[in-house]
């Protein structure tokens, strides 16, 4: 009989790598990186989309766990949300590295 539900490590990979998936999240998450936290319209100056595109992109990097955002006034001030970081990282090591090569296939 075939399993209903994935596991909850499966599911976490995922979510993580469909946030990944757009070369636009990933150029926002470089930025912050690079600048260790931004306003959303420091952002938008950057990339070559309107703001509400990048409004959408980094909804989907939030709700993805990899960022965060403290409200400032009227501004959003997004950084890298840390713990999040590692854990994403962590899993996706994980992944990799359980992959031993041998010339059985292909």
């Amino acid at each position: 009989m075939k399993p209903t539900k994935f596991s909850e490590e499966v599911i976490e990979i995922s979510r993580i790598t469909k946030a990944l998936a757009h070369p636009a999240r990933i150029a926002i998450l470089k930025i912050l990186i690079n600048r260790q936290a931004c306003i959303c319209g420091d952002i938008v100056n950057e990339l070559p989309l309107s703001q509400s595109t990048v409004s959408q992109h980094l909804k989907e990097l939030k709700d993805a766990g990899l960022i965060k955002g403290d409200i400032d006034g009227v501004k959003v001030c997004y950084c890298i949300n840390e713990t999040n970081w590692e854990k994403a990282k962590d899993e996706l090591m994980t992944l990799f590295e359980s992959y031993k090569k041998t010339n059985t296939c292909c």
